[in-house]
């Protein structure tokens, strides 16, 4: 092309100049021919680059499908770690997400180049796929994937003693095995593990480039969770068919934060437990307003237990939020027992008060019971009963009577029955004495039930 372009151009300058300008014509076309020959040697300079880096890590030269030194010792293999971020923490799948840059350090002699200014060579992912590397995975990995925007983000840097330092940018969901049995007041240790696939411990010796300081993080904040510890860690692992490889650990140990928990469960818990309290100051007659406080609690209770055990995986043991909720829901259920026995044992009082009374014989029992079940004594028409005059003196003596009568006079079971059978008659007979222990003994038994729970879990 470039010596028909040159004829083209002598025959054009020499009709357009003639022969006096002959020389004159030949200095024009040297000039073009000069521009012509110096953009093609700048199109071949991209080309030629291209070949001589391939030809000066010789990489056709080698079968870079075998490990360097096969055939001998194991290859170390140095492992360095950034941690870019931890995206989620899943308790349902039992599972985190985490970004972080992952870099391999190890020596292949084949790719050792003579360099007089001893600098490196930097490639990128093109390079990668013609050279020998590490075949490391993440155990126990669900999914994970290189970043590609805007190209793979892989790097590879050559020295010219044959060493390489090869990093990577990669997005992994690994598994972690959560223990719920303190939850949501627990601490979860997670590990991310490193191995690598095909080469055993002969083949192939993985170990922490700089010990401790191996594994550096950025600033990272947890929305659910503190990270309490981020350490390196390494061990064997082994395998029946293929024999003992080395594994790395990255270890990091989670706190949870407990004060959401604090606000979206364990407050209403408390309060619903408290409103249940506030029938007992409620008057045992009005059963309207009783009972429908005791059902509210008792059905918003299981709306906080059905929440809580929606976000949470199905565990077969017993976790510390369910024997909190289930106690609080159990002190609301005996609530609204108490006022079924405060109800009950006020209509058998006055049951037996209208029974030991003479009733006429046209007076109906159903027409003193009201709204509440309950029996009023200014329904019933006390003029047709006799009236019956009881003196102090005569009460004593009916009561000094009585009780020597039933006083027992062997052994001490027997006083204990009586005793237990009296107490439990007087309060049948005074049924308003229940909400009067209950004011006391269902705070006083909650509050120490979250002495001991929290004193336990905290």
């Amino acid at each position: 092309n470039c010596c028909h372009m040159r004829n083209v151009l002598l025959v054009q300058m020499s009709q357009i100049c003639g022969d006096p300008c002959w020389d004159l014509c030949c200095l024009i076309t040297f000039f073009f021919m000069c521009l012509l020959k110096k953009k093609h040697r700048r199109l071949d300079s991209t080309k030629s680059l291209l070949i001589k880096s391939e030809q000066l890590l010789r990489i056709e030269d080698h079968d870079f499908a075998m490990r360097p030194g096969f055939g001998g010792s194991a290859l170390p293999v140095g492992i360095d770690v950034q941690v870019e971020s931890i995206d989620s923490i899943s308790e349902v799948n039992m599972d985190f997400t985490m970004t972080l840059y992952l870099r391999h350090y190890w020596q292949d002699d084949r790719l050792a180049f003579p360099s007089s200014s001893n600098k490196s060579r930097t490639f990128d992912a093109r390079l990668v796929k013609k050279i020998w590397v590490p075949d490391v995975f993440f155990v126990h990995s669900k999914r994970s994937f290189i970043h590609d925007t805007t190209m793979e983000n892989i790097m590879l840097r050559v020295f010219p003693d044959g060493n390489i330092l090869y990093s990577v940018r990669i997005t992994v969901t690994a598994l972690c095995s959560m223990d719920f049995s303190s939850f949501p007041l627990d601490t979860q240790n997670c590990s991310l593990e490193l191995e690598s696939y095909a080469y055993n411990e002969n083949d192939l010796m993985l170990y922490w480039k700089n010990g401790n300081d191996s594994l550096r993080t950025d600033e990272i904040v947890l929305s659910q969770f503190f990270i309490e510890d981020f350490q390196p860690s390494f061990g064997l692992a082994f395998y029946s068919s293929t024999g003992w490889y080395n594994r790395l650990y990255i270890n990091f140990i989670l706190r949870r934060h407990i004060f959401f928990f604090m606000l979206q469960t364990y407050f209403p818990t408390m309060l619903m437990v408290m409103l249940s309290w506030v029938s007992f100051w409620i008057d045992r007659r009005a059963v309207p307003a009783r009972v429908s406080l005791g059902i509210t609690t008792v059905l918003t209770m299981s709306t906080i237990i059905t929440g809580v055990s929606a976000s949470m995986p199905q565990v077969s043991y017993v976790k510390a939020v369910d024997i909190y909720l289930w106690a609080s829901f159990l002190f609301v259920f005996l609530s609204v027992i108490e006022y079924a026995a405060v109800n009950y044992f006020t209509t058998v009082e006055e049951m037996k008060k209208l029974k030991n009374a003479k009733v006429p014989l046209n007076f109906q029992f159903s027409h003193p019971m009201a709204f509440d079940g309950c029996f009023h004594d200014n329904d019933i028409d006390l003029a047709s009963f006799p009236e019956v005059s009881i003196t102090p003196n005569t009460d004593r003596n009916t009561q000094s009577r009585n009780s020597t009568v039933s006083a027992p006079t062997e052994g001490t079971r027997l006083r204990r029955r009586n005793t237990l059978k009296y107490n439990l008659s007087f309060i049948r007979s005074n049924s308003y004495m229940i909400d009067s222990y209950s004011r006391v003994i269902f705070p006083m038994a909650y509050l120490l039930f979250n002495i001991i729970y929290w004193s336990l879990y905290a």
